[in-house]
């Protein structure tokens, strides 16, 4: 029935001022309900009801406050003290319940809109310490130039998200903006307590507002589980017997098996399916029984990854082989810019990236059991023909740039290749961090482990540097000011991750990222394909171009690099292709 919930952000993500006051009115020798009384004083026409109509940015309205304030108490009343430092510790307890409940919402494919008036106070500071990916619309009455509770503001809400007013609810404290959107036809749910609020909002929408897990969503029509047979699997293997159903959610990254989040009784498990879509080339054979295999050893090399709990290669159960492991709880950052995250903490979590991926390839093969995992030596070689081979079945119509990348690759080959275990699709999303600390809890996505080059996973985590912020393959960090977002340079990323192995960057790194980035544009030229009519989001014939066109860059510069090193004796005898570009 419902296909949209807007969420109101002053009393619904920010708690009412007025709730919060009297304790640190207390703490502060200010005269007791004197934040109350500015609040409210002047009626329609006070700052904190100026402030919801979106006619006084947060900054004017701080200075109002404060004015009002003074002349009640008549002494100076720090209200920016106010609202930081306690409606904010009241938000460590609000907020993040409406931001998973919000969360919960678009996991079942309901569609999200942030009502806001402004979120920001002086110096680019933030109100709401919110990520606003978690909503599809975000509408600013103050910038719209429409004051609640006018219900132009509804409708313009309404036709961003494309839905109808009886397909929607909103949120919010007021009385007065609920009225209106409650004319127009939308269901409306005043928040006055936060708790309750979430209750009658899972009664209008039938499901549980609380459990979220990020990156999941409702499973896709012709992808469900047979129910039956998995609760049979696990109750045997598990040796629990709980009540309730199986409820299933599916995980929205794109890995080349199946990701279910299975709940069973009070359990979170994830439940990975055989599937070889036409765009991932497996290095060996069948991917979950390997993947298994591998996560158990890599557990007890010391790798942080999740804990895996059984195998099931009967393809008569589900209908292909699948395991079952864990659910790693922690943080998944989909974005590389960490929007999430204050600046200040964003360098560290690139360190502790840096530091999980010299864990790997300081694993030793033999004591972990995985010196079979593959063959020794060439993978560069092995890789370029294996994608090769690839990008000709799903070629769909010529790119001039993968034509010459196809031609250069194997003409510079790294002259030596160490080989360790490499995880084959090293990234940002693929990590589970601690929430609170700057901690790999668990990589992610083994599908392509292999034994290889492991100068190979450093450059496929360093080409989100290289992709558009808004790339809809992959978000990435081109042209953005990382000294201002607080994330290290590629240069410094890549050399901490040196200093963990105590080697030194490749003079060929140029190769390295051409190769990257080759692999990925195959990559995306086979999701095209597969997709026929590509979905808004999806990948498209230009995604493939314009990666390939960033590969052949660093082919470019890596025969520059060659061409300038050669002593002038040899310039001449040196194949053409050097000079590629």
């Amino acid at each position: 029935r419902f296909r949209a919930v807007i969420f109101e952000e002053s009393g619904v993500l920010l708690p009412d001022p007025p709730s919060t006051a009297t304790d640190w009115e207390a703490q502060s020798c200010v005269p007791a309900g004197t934040i109350q009384q500015a609040l409210l004083s002047g009626g329609e026409n006070s700052p904190s009801r100026r402030y919801s109509r979106g006619e006084l940015t947060a900054v004017e309205f701080l200075q109002e406050l404060g004015q009002q304030c003074f002349e009640i108490a008549n002494v100076r009343v720090p209200v920016d003290s106010f609202l930081w430092d306690l409606i904010r510790a009241e938000m460590m307890k609000q907020l993040p319940t409406m931001a998973e409940a919000a969360q919960c919402v678009r996991a079942r494919g309901l569609k999200t809109a942030l009502l806001s008036n402004t979120s920001c106070l002086g110096k680019g500071g933030r109100f709401l310490p919110l990520d606003r990916g978690h909503f599809d619309v975000v509408v600013e009455s103050h910038q719209e130039g429409i004051r609640r509770p006018d219900p132009g503001i509804y409708r313009l809400c309404l036709e961003r998200l494309g839905v109808q007013p009886q397909e929607s609810i909103v949120l919010d404290s007021s009385s007065h903006n609920l009225e209106a959107a409650a004319q127009l036809g939308m269901k409306t749910v005043k928040v006055n307590d936060p708790e309750a609020a979430l209750k009658e909002l899972e009664t209008h929408l039938g499901f549980p507002l609380r459990g979220f897990v990020p990156c999941t969503r409702s499973v896709r029509p012709g992808m469900e589980i047979p129910k039956d047979q998995l609760q049979k699997f696990l109750e045997n293997v598990l040796g629990a017997h709980p009540t309730g159903p199986l409820e299933f959610q599916q995980f929205d990254h794109g890995e080349a098996t199946r990701s279910c989040l299975v709940k069973f009784g009070d359990r979170f498990l994830v439940l990975k399916k055989e599937e070889e879509p036409p765009d991932s080339p497996s290095p060996s054979g069948p991917s979950v029984p390997r993947e298994y295999r591998l996560l158990k050893a890599l557990s007890q090399a010391g790798v942080p990854v999740p804990t895996v709990l059984a195998l099931c290669e009967d393809s008569s159960t589900l209908g292909s082989p699948f395991y079952v492991m864990e659910l790693c709880p922690g943080r998944v950052h989909r974005d590389v810019s960490l929007p999430a995250l204050p600046p200040r903490q964003r360098r560290a979590q690139y360190r502790a990236m840096s530091h999980v991926l010299a864990r790997i390839h300081s694993v030793g093969l033999g004591a972990a059991g995985l010196q079979d995992l593959g063959e020794h030596g060439n993978y560069i070689q092995r890789q370029v023909e294996t994608w090769t081979k690839q990008y000709r079945a799903v070629e769909t119509h010529a790119i001039p740039a993968m034509e010459r990348l196809v031609q250069w690759l194997p003409l510079h080959f790294p002259e030596s290749q160490k080989t360790t275990l490499v995880h084959g699709d090293f990234r940002m999303d693929q990590l589970v961090f601690h929430p609170d600390r700057p901690e790999v809890l668990a990589v992610l996505g083994w599908k392509f482990a292999a034994l290889g080059d492991p100068f190979s996973d450093l450059a496929n985590s360093c080409m989100a540097y290289f992709l558009p912020p808004h790339f809809s393959a992959r978000r990435g960090l081109r042209k953005c000011d990382l000294g201002q977002l607080g994330v290290p340079t590629p240069e410094e990323y890549s050399q901490t991750y040196c200093g963990h192995m105590g080697v030194e960057l490749p003079e060929n790194w140029n190769f390295y990222m051409a190769f990257a980035f080759f692999r990925l544009a195959v990559a995306l030229q086979g999701r095209h394909r597969a997709a026929g009519s590509p979905a808004p989001g999806d990948s498209s014939p230009q995604d493939a171009e314009f990666v390939a066109e960033l590969a052949w860059e660093f082919a470019t510069k890596e025969g520059f690099r060659v061409f300038e090193s050669l002593p002038p004796t040899k310039l001449l005898a040196r194949h053409s292709s050097t000079w590629a570009g």
